[in-house]
């Protein structure tokens, strides 16, 4: 129970300050009253219980199962289960992400509605999916990637710079009606069913190798999932 209490608490803390910015700019700035205050209270209580659930919920399930299974593959000393394994889980949190369903039906509609794409239901299903697709399989491959980079010891800031050098270089490329959407869906991929596994799968890993920080080579993997979809997106642009 003081656990829990705990954890209501942190949240609490952790959402006040978003209360008072609005409590201020409503009341110092705008000068009018709460419009629906009795609504918006219980929102707000909702959202606390939410949050508090589900931080409890990470603590207790996904980062322990994620660094387990990060163990597992590391005694068993199989490099090609580990990395499929790695795919797998980033394609299959992506493809699962509320927030990238969003962005995807979303942009299909603008899509429709601007006639880059035909209006039917169909073609805008499609589209949606398409995308999603698109953006599960770049991350997928991005913690690929940094799983071999925690392997190998690869200094991180070789595989950021190189590849913002490559969204510079296809930013110039790519259609204009999908480069917002490509650096939307760089963000969206990194939320809230994506981070817990690869975050523990990431810091699991560099503490089961030898000679690897969990500090320094644990993490990481989530902004090569941040970065790739940007990549892939402007390429499934070009390439539709």
């Amino acid at each position: 129970m003081k656990a829990f209490l705990r954890s209501i608490s942190d949240s609490i803390r952790d959402l006040l300050p978003i209360i008072l910015v609005i409590g201020f700019f409503q009341f110092a700035i705008l000068r009018q009253p709460i419009p629906n205050l009795g609504e918006i209270v219980s929102g707000a209580i909702l959202v606390i219980l939410g949050l508090t659930f589900f931080v409890r919920g990470l603590e207790m399930g996904l980062f322990p199962i994620g660094e387990t299974m990060a163990y597992g593959f590391a005694r068993k000393g199989s490099l090609g289960w580990l990395l499929i394994f790695a795919f797998a889980l980033g394609f299959g949190t992506t493809v699962a992400e509320p927030a990238l369903i969003a962005v995807a039906t979303e942009a299909a509609e603008v899509a429709a509605h601007g006639e880059v794409i035909a209006s039917d239901t169909a073609a805008r299903a499609s589209y949606a999916m398409g995308l999603r697709i698109t953006v599960a399989f770049s991350v997928g491959f991005a913690i690929l990637v940094g799983v071999i980079r925690i392997i190998k010891g690869w200094p991180i800031h070789y595989l950021i710079i190189g590849g913002y050098l490559g969204i510079v270089v296809m930013t110039s490329f790519a259609p204009p009606e999908i480069i917002g959407i490509a650096y939307d869906s760089g963000g969206v991929t990194t939320s809230t069913v994506t981070v817990p596994l690869v975050t523990a799968l990431g810091v699991g890993l560099a503490s089961s190798i030898q000679g690897r920080s969990p500090m320094i080579d644990g993490f990481g993997l989530i902004a090569f999932a941040s970065l790739t979809p940007i990549m892939f997106v402007m390429a499934y642009g070009i390439l539709i």
